[in-house]
């Protein structure tokens, strides 16, 4: 079983993990590497769920820090083996977030003694299907371990703070038509055609802007797909636009529901996935934020501190690397970020 030299310093580090390839649902590599290097350690105790990792620190602290990043990547676009070039460390995942696992693997590694008791969790299936998530896997057989004062999500942020997340709605907008021959369309109604009335009210809908502890979250409800037609030659009798609506998280599932319903009144709107945020919970984060001595951002999207929210423990996402570069196939790390937030934590974590 391959090992981890996790005195190396994080450039080395970080490209070790992303020269181990580990697309969803095929991290078995990276986690045995991860698991069998934390294990070498002795003041830490190792859990291993799955393709999960989970290592911790039992000092008797009077608080505990969760640090999770997830191990997996989407599939490779050319860009393995990594690379060094101009301060970056370029490869798949080094963004998202390799790079932010290097950075809690090298914490776990020098942190023997931090004045409050430590969590490490190294996670699988971040990237897919939410019922494959591994923190969600770790949270239905042993919800113990993710207990804390406070979780760490290592998700890129550009080494800043960004506080909890928007909530995630998707529904089917569904038209009705009357079904015809194309040759005899007068005879039936054109769903698709009736379509153009829900597209244009989402055109012309203006999102709202909810500020949550001094942070500004943008909402948005967005047509992402359009179906209509069963054949060249058939009037649709039915047209279906999903719409996407990321909404603020002060804002219930039921809430956010009853909005969007509320914005096609007279439409058959049906839901298929609702998903909430987290609130920002800076309120329990202020001593890190100040220590970091970063101003907090909104989260403008959906990470996992929404789960951790679910389970009653504050979270935020505080990682190396630019969020926009994630996925893309040439996604980096700055080296200055990698050491920014190792060295924030570790002195907070001192």
């Amino acid at each position: 079983m391959s090992t981890l030299d996790l005195t190396a310093d994080l450039v080395t580090l970080t490209r070790a993990l992303v020269d181990l390839p580990s697309e969803s649902g095929r991290e078995g590599r990276i986690a045995d590497a991860v698991e069998a290097s934390l294990r070498a350690l002795p003041h830490l105790a190792v859990d291993r769920i799955g393709n999960s990792v989970v290592a911790r620190t039992c000092l008797g602290r009077p608080e505990r820090v969760l640090v999770a990043g997830h191990l997996d990547t989407v599939p490779a676009a050319g860009n393995l083996p990594s690379r060094l070039a101009d301060g970056r460390v370029y490869g798949l995942g080094a963004c998202d977030m390799k790079g932010g696992v290097a950075v809690a693997l090298r914490l776990a590694a020098t942190l023997d003694a931090p004045v409050r008791d430590l969590t490490y969790v190294f996670y699988e299936c971040e990237e897919v299907e939410g019922d494959r998530n591994g923190l969600a896997r770790i949270g239905a057989v042993r919800p113990d371990l993710l207990d804390a004062s406070l979780a760490i999500l290592m998700e890129p942020s550009d080494a800043g703070v960004e506080a909890g997340c928007q909530g995630i709605l998707t529904a089917d907008i569904v038209v009705e038509g009357v079904r015809a021959h194309t040759a005899r369309a007068w005879k039936g109604v054109n769903a698709a055609h009736k379509a153009g009335r829900v597209l244009q009210r989402l055109d012309e809908h203006t999102p709202a802007r909810v500020v949550i502890d001094g942070l500004e979250y943008r909402e948005g409800l967005s047509a992402v797909a359009v179906r209509a037609g069963v054949a060249g030659n058939v009037v649709p009798d039915e047209c279906r636009i999903t719409v996407n609506h990321r909404f603020a998280p002060s804002r219930s599932p039921q809430e956010a529901e009853a909005y969007v319903r509320g914005v096609f009144p007279e439409y058959d709107v049906r839901v298929t996935e609702v998903v909430p945020g987290a609130l920002p919970h800076l309120d329990q984060a202020g001593d890190l934020v100040a220590a970091l001595g970063a101003a907090p951002r909104p989260k403008l999207g959906w990470t996992d501190v929404a789960r951790f929210a679910a389970l009653g423990v504050p979270a935020l996402n505080y990682g190396p690397g630019d969020p926009s570069l994630a996925h893309t196939a040439g996604e980096y790390v700055p080296v200055e970020h990698l050491e920014r937030c190792a060295d924030g934590l570790r002195t907070w974590l001192r």
